[in-house]
């Protein structure tokens, strides 16, 4: 079975084919053009910036992906519809809608979080070969390059159920419980900012680049996480809330730095040195994870029978997360390699094909309609 997927939920586009063979995976095609670059300049995606993106790089991203693969050869498409940026959702919809109608193709729906979460089963060691290169830019958007990934191993899924799903990116901080595949029901959320979203604005405030985790794991490399004593929101059962630590950061920063806190948030990089940037990006970090780490420890007290916990979204790529959560949890617990960590199709196309075996039906596409907001079901 051979599913063509296509993800534009926010500022990355990217298509994948993937190969389904008695439950085992193969990657034929994956291609990512990635709006970082622009939006690095704003400190955040603009929606209209980033949909008008995709209008221009949807095409070229289809055609490198279906090189040397006919249509024929194509028994499904998936898109994700839900959740994610309106403008940007829509590209991927209508470009999905369309080509199901016109090549008479089955359509699949699936859900933005469902397919980090089965970015586990995507597997590791991807063997890599001449594609894997940079290979051109959009016509207008000279920070925008294609990248391209054809492997030609096969992935088996690992993680055993029952499990736990820890879903933590810049737009979503969850833990999901999973008796089965395509079983999911929500068991903690953020009750205001997701994790990733405080990693960006506790970068903005340190005067760090976006995105804001990669640029705080960077520099927490040479920082003290112990240097700054930061505090555990207290929120009861498996819920999180992250908007508190961003405050205390900000205020801690004001602190040490003899400034009221009236003191504009914007302005205080330009009073803080090197070594002071780094010891609050690694106390910053180190409390992060700790929050994470202590909310699954609570989830795995209440469903002991969890045999296996998966990690998934941008978030999970952060190293200092994967040391503790291996040191606490052992061979029980999953990543998914660093690169498919992020927004990126292959994950669509895998969540499509569990799907499928699980008997979910395909959607009209006539009918299908994009849903900003969304519960996963």
């Amino acid at each position: 079975m051979k599913i063509l997927a296509i993800e534009t939920s926010c500022d990355e586009t990217a298509v994948a084919v993937v190969e389904g063979v008695d439950g085992e995976l193969e990657i034929l095609s994956d291609v990512v053009v990635s709006q970082v670059d622009i939006f690095a300049e704003y400190g955040g995606v603009i929606p209209e910036v980033a949909a008008r993106s995709h209008l221009e790089a949807m095409m070229p991203v289809l055609d490198r992906a279906m090189e040397g693969i006919s249509w024929k050869e194509i028994d499904a498409i998936a898109v994700t519809h839900t959740p994610g940026l309106l403008g940007s959702l829509l590209i991927g919809t209508l470009t999905a809608r369309q080509l199901a109608i016109l090549h008479n193709k089955p359509l699949y729906a699936v859900h933005h979080l469902k397919s980090h979460i089965y970015a586990n089963w995507v597997g590791v060691g991807v063997k890599e070969n001449k594609h894997n290169v940079p290979f051109g830019h959009v016509p207008g958007h000279s920070g925008q390059v294609f990248t391209s990934r054809r492997a030609h191993s096969v992935y088996s899924p690992s993680p055993t159920f029952s499990l736990l799903a820890l879903v933590i990116s810049g737009g979503h901080t969850q833990i999901l419980y999973m008796r089965e595949h395509n079983q999911f029901e929500i068991v903690g959320t953020t009750r205001d900012d997701a994790v990733g979203e405080c990693f960006d604005k506790v970068a903005k405030i340190l005067g760090l680049p976006y995105p804001g985790g990669p640029s705080i794991a960077k520099v927490a490399e040479n920082g003290d996480a112990f240097k700054y004593k930061l505090p555990h929101p207290q929120v009861e059962g498996l819920d999180f809330s992250f908007s508190g630590l961003k405050t205390a950061v900000l205020r801690v920063v004001q602190k040490e730095l003899g400034l009221p806190i009236s003191h504009p948030s914007h302005d205080l990089k330009n009073h803080l040195n090197e070594q002071q940037v780094a010891d609050f990006a690694a106390s910053f970090q180190r409390t992060a994870v700790d929050i994470l780490a202590e909310k699954m420890e609570m989830a795995l007290k209440k469903f002991p029978e969890v045999k296996s916990i998966v990690v998934s979204g941008g978030v999970s790529a952060n190293e200092e997360l994967r040391k503790v959560f291996r040191e606490k949890f052992g061979d029980m617990v999953y990543f998914p390699e660093p690169k498919f960590a992020g927004d990126n199709a292959v994950m669509v196309g895998v969540a499509a094909y569990y799907e499928i075996l699980s008997g979910v039906k395909p959607v009209n596409p006539y009918h299908l309609d994009i849903m900003p907001r969304s519960e996963i079901k």
